[in-house]
């Protein structure tokens, strides 16, 4: 399965990033890019621990039955419920936040799966090193396949 930990899978996230445009038109969704990459910023922060989080009880109740599907091999699907502690409609710096962005995927791979396992997603609950691997990846690719890229 992909990962943020796996380097090659890693590579291919940062040049896809690396394309994206400030003017890329959504496939779905309703934001811009430089939204979409502070939300981005928003879900790694709480991997790193450095938004602390705990799971919010509607996530305990349903996350037994989706635990599988939602780390499995399949992406995303479009339009998926989102958290509103990471909802962004404000207007966003696209350099800032793609800068912001790539600098927060250096910094969970540097923290390394053990200490990000030590981290609490706000729905999922409690995630291990690779499971939060695996989601951020996928959370990047549902980002980049949005715009494009």
């Amino acid at each position: 399965m992909n990962s943020l930990f796996n380097p090659v899978d890693r590579e291919a996230l940062s040049r896809r990033l690396a394309n994206l445009e400030p003017n890329a038109t959504r496939r779905w969704g309703k934001m811009d890019p430089a939204q979409m990459l502070l939300h981005c910023a928003l879900g790694l922060e709480a991997a790193t621990g450095d938004r602390p989080m705990t799971q919010v009880l509607i996530g305990r109740l349903i996350t037994p039955f989706i635990r599988r599907a939602v780390l499995g091999e399949k992406p995303f699907r479009r339009n998926a419920p989102t958290d509103p502690t990471f909802v962004v409609s404000d207007l966003q710096d696209f350099v800032a936040e793609r800068t912001r962005l790539a600098t927060l995927i250096d910094r969970f791979v540097q923290r390394g799966p053990e200490l990000v396992g030590k981290q609490t997603h706000p729905f999922f609950g409690p995630l291990s090193g690779a499971e939060w691997g695996r989601l951020m990846y996928k959370h990047l690719d549902h980002h980049m396949r949005q715009f494009g890229v």
